[in-house]
């Protein structure tokens, strides 16, 4: 089951991926994301956006790490991170359902809610345990 739940949330990071990079070549979807205001990112949330891809390759690192699949530093860097992950998760998904944008509340709560709930999972169910 946590193999499983790594794998979904890597792919849910890989759509965001691809979503960031899609804002950030001015793809007008800036609405549901940094609290939507611009349909096209101004260039300093679109630097951001880019920086969110880079955060999504080391989380989904972070969650293959959780299950065995990558071994890339210690079992307690990886506990330590794997939790980290998944109180940013559930604290992104309380900012974005505070957002003043009904689509960014629509869209990355869920997603946000999701990949806490996965990252959940792989916490508690994970290889990595102290």
């Amino acid at each position: 089951m946590p193999t499983i739940a790594a794998l979904i949330a890597c792919a849910v990071l890989l759509g965001l991926a691809v979503f960031q990079g899609a804002l950030a070549t001015g793809v007008p979807l800036g609405r549901f994301v940094w609290g939507g205001q611009h349909d096209v990112l101004p260039e300093r949330q679109r630097r951001n956006s880019v920086v969110m891809i880079a955060a999504y390759v080391l989380f989904a690192v972070i969650l293959l790490q959780g299950v065995g699949i990558l071994s890339l530093f210690s079992d307690t860097v990886g506990l330590i991170a794997i939790w980290a992950l998944t109180v940013y998760f559930f604290v992104n998904f309380v900012l974005s359902a505070m957002s003043t944008s009904k689509y960014e509340q629509i869209l990355m709560s869920i997603v946000s809610v999701a990949l806490a709930a996965l990252s959940l999972i792989v916490a508690i169910a994970g290889r990595v345990q102290a």
